[in-house]
């Protein structure tokens, strides 16, 4: 019972994750899709909500290596490191683009591009460090 309660536990927060990944996506093309106008539709605003959910899905909960606490160990984890920097990219770009649309600011369109292309390395990142961390994962076990 106890491992069916886990198991349901871990499904729902993966859920909740991939719907934040979504909403990020939307917040991102939501702004990107109002200042470039051939990027204004539904099917963009859907590709970045898909994308957003898996990355957010695979990178933010990746299973760690073991960690040693000798003091020769000074590996890092590139899945944990891709997936840290990763999610701060797409959310710090998600959080950006809530604050121009709720503020009702027309930044430059570099800064619009510069928004996007954050987005993009960032869910890249994610999940890349998922596959990794997954493949890395299943080879251990």
């Amino acid at each position: 019972m106890r491992y069916r309660t886990r198991k349901f536990a871990h499904v729902l927060e993966r859920i909740g994750l991939a719907m934040a990944g979504a909403s990020c996506g939307l917040f991102v093309s939501a702004h990107v899709g109002s200042t470039v106008g051939a990027l204004t539709s539904q099917g963009f605003l859907l590709v970045m909500m898909i994308i957003g959910a898996i990355a957010f899905y695979l990178g933010i909960d990746t299973p760690e290596l073991a960690f040693h606490s000798e003091a020769g160990d000074a590996s890092v984890d590139a899945a944990e490191l891709l997936s840290s920097v990763g999610t701060f990219l797409a959310t710090l770009t998600a959080f950006v683009s809530v604050g121009i649309i709720i503020l009702r600011q027309e930044p430059h369109i570099a800064w619009t591009w510069l928004i996007m292309a954050g987005w993009v390395l960032g869910i890249s990142m994610q999940i890349v460090a998922g596959a990794k961390a997954r493949v890395r994962h299943k080879a251990l076990h």
